[in-house]
C-alpha cells in the first residue's frame, strides 16, 4: 500500500443557503467516515490559508506566497492509502465536491 494525497480544488464560489452548505457537508463528512471504516482514509486538513512563503533556488531565496488565483483555489487534502495509482483515483471518484463541479488532484 502507498500513501496519495487528494487536493480538493474548486472555482465556484459557494451560493448556496446556510441549509444546503450544512447538507453538502454532512455529504462530505459521511464520505470520511466511509474512507476511515474502510481503512484508506490517513488525515485530513482544513482549507489552507490563503499567505504562505514560497523558498526557491539554489539560492533558496524567500518570497511572500503563494498566490492562488481566485478562480483556482484549494479548499483542502486528505490522505488516503491505496495500493497504486488508479486505487487512488477510485477513492477520489466518491468526492462530493464533484457535486459543485470541484476537481480532485491525485
Amino acid at each position: 500500500m502507498a500513501a496519495f494525497m487528494l487536493i480538493f480544488r474548486s472555482d465556484k464560489p459557494w451560493q448556496d443557503s446556510p441549509e444546503q452548505m450544512q447538507q453538502h457537508l454532512q455529504k462530505w463528512m459521511a464520505w470520511f467516515d466511509g474512507l476511515t471504516k474502510s481503512g484508506v482514509f490517513k488525515g485530513q486538513s482544513a482549507p489552507l490559508e490563503p499567505g504562505g512563503k514560497v523558498v526557491r533556488g539554489t539560492r533558496k531565496t524567500v518570497s511572500d506566497g503563494p498566490y492562488a488565483e481566485a478562480k483556482d483555489l484549494v479548499g483542502g487534502y486528505a490522505i488516503v492509502e491505496a495500493k497504486d495509482l488508479e486505487g487512488a483515483v477510485e477513492i477520489a471518484r466518491g468526492c462530493p465536491g464533484f457535486e459543485r463541479d470541484g476537481v480532485v488532484e491525485v
